[in-house]
């Protein structure tokens, strides 16, 4: 398992989508990764499964396309 806190912090879109290809390569090798971003457009668009939390509480769980679809997910961290 790697956990990675925040990899897209602080970087210009050419290398948020560097840093992306590279997660993705990273589990296409099998490999499990528990990913903390703030950015939810970018952590759902990558993740199998989704946890949102709010206030330190989770607000909402499931699949992370299932996330990005919702309307209350939009609404509140999509813009």
């Amino acid at each position: 398992m790697l956990l990675m806190v925040e990899p897209s912090m602080g970087l210009s879109p050419v290398l948020v989508d560097q840093v992306l290809e590279t997660i993705r390569a990273i589990t296409g090798q099998g490999v499990t990764i528990l990913l903390v971003e703030q950015n939810a457009l970018v952590a759902l668009g990558i993740a199998d499964y989704g946890h949102v939390m709010e206030s330190g509480r989770i607000a909402l769980t499931g699949r992370g396309q299932d996330l990005l679809a919702d309307e209350n997910v939009r609404r509140a961290y999509l813009g």
